[in-house]
């Protein structure tokens, strides 16, 4: 009789896992039989024994259909896009509003930030009345009207994931890459998807450190995800400095806006384009065409528009630079880390943040620098301004 102390025990014993363990795991968790601390134990064993290609393909899919899942009766292609997490990412904004300018179909669950890495939802909610709970029938009412959303998960859209995810955090096992990849891809795959594109990120302000490792993991996503019927592609970005020029919510937001009407950073846009694939993207993208759609999603969705971004009434400090040169260094993991000081990011998932304050990056490497020149400006509210100053000065190198 297949019990859930056996499978325990037979992954602590470095043995392979069926399908039919695996299934039984992750509903037996779901449902409860699984205790807490049973659940805890399996993960910490396949942190240290790992999973073979076929063991977390089986975990992927039982996590993707462990409760509800989205479908999609259209003939249009079905795609989303998923990073593996950076600072001053607000690639989804504008990816989102743009695909869909282009024919395709986006249904997009995001998440929230924790750490120095910000989060879809935390930005999205620096719109009045953007909503990031709905309901299943409200999602299939965007989507059929609209053609795009960005939402949060469903309490009932692979719960495994949500149970699993908390517990990694709480236990110490979440660089794991079986775990990593099951955990992305259950959740694209209860979306109802044909396509995933992966923006896989490594450098400083990212979870992987090394190309190599960063590697490692797209081609695992890419494997299982076709494994589980999925058309996969993936793109590696570099991530040693911030991605655009601002880090913080309501002003990720606004630098996104800006690229949906055809301006913002060069960066941003280079990114959004090649994660698309589409040539007509670049023209669609300055056209200002998929502002339009931005609009038509956040209202969708409750957002107002027309009303300043919430966060309003920050101060404003500036760093400058007290040599010249040419900036040879801006370190993300550090100015991610600074904006968290001030109230713009979280280290447990229950904080509240601050949509208002955040950093503006004023210069790029390979920038030339003259003493005095604004190196970054900092909207504050002076909480925990001391420790994001001194992180941002050491975030610079000028040679």
């Amino acid at each position: 009789m297949r019990t859930v102390r056996a499978i325990i025990e037979k992954k602590r014993d470095g043995k392979t896992l069926s399908h039919d363990d695996i299934q039984f795991m992750v509903l037996s968790i779901v449902q409860g039989s699984a205790t807490r601390s049973q659940a805890a134990a399996f993960l910490a064993f396949v942190f240290s024994n790992g999973l073979s290609h076929e063991e977390t393909a089986s975990l992927t899919m039982a996590m993707a259909y462990s409760g509800d899942t989205l479908s999609w009766d259209c003939m249009e292609r079905v795609v989303d896009k998923h990073s593996t997490g950076g600072v001053g990412d607000k690639v989804s904004l504008v990816l989102a509003p743009l695909w869909r300018s282009l024919g395709v179909r986006i249904p997009m669950i995001s998440g929230r930030g924790l750490g120095h890495t910000g989060g879809t939802l935390d930005k999205l909610e620096s719109i009045p009345g953007y909503r990031t709970d709905l309901s299943k029938a409200e999602l299939s009412g965007i989507f059929d009207d609209v053609g795009c959303f960005i939402c949060g998960q469903t309490e009932d859209l692979a719960p495994a994931d949500r149970i699993l995810y908390a517990l990694r955090n709480e236990t110490s096992t979440v660089p794991c890459i079986p775990l990593i990849v099951a955990s992305i891809l259950s959740k694209k795959l209860a979306e109802g998807i044909s396509e995933l594109v992966m923006d896989i990120k490594w450098g400083t302000g990212a979870f992987m450190k090394t190309k190599e490792n960063a590697i490692s993991l797209a081609e695992e996503l890419a494997s299982v995800g076709r494994t589980a019927g999925l058309e996969m592609r993936y793109v590696l970005t570099e991530t040693n400095a911030p991605l655009g020029r601002a880090v913080g919510n309501a002003i990720e937001v606004q630098e996104a806006i800006d690229c949906l009407k055809g301006g913002g950073p060069v960066e941003l846009q280079e990114l959004v384009c090649k994660l698309i694939g589409d040539p007509r993207a670049r023209e669609v993208l300055a056209s200002g065409a998929a502002y339009e759609v931005w609009e038509q999603m956040v209202t969708a969705h409750g957002g107002r528009v027309r009303e300043p971004l919430l966060g309003g009434g920050c101060s404003e400090l500036v760093i400058e630079a007290k040599s010249r040169g040419v900036l040879q260094k801006c370190d993300a993991l550090l100015v991610g880390q600074s904006s968290v000081f001030l109230g713009g990011g979280r280290t447990q998932a229950h904080e509240a943040i601050d949509h208002g304050v955040g950093i503006y990056v004023e210069k790029r490497i390979g920038d030339t620098v003259e003493v005095g020149d604004p190196l970054f400006r900092i909207l504050h509210r002076n909480h925990g301004l001391e420790q994001a100053v001194a992180l941002l000065q050491e975030s610079v190198e000028i040679v």
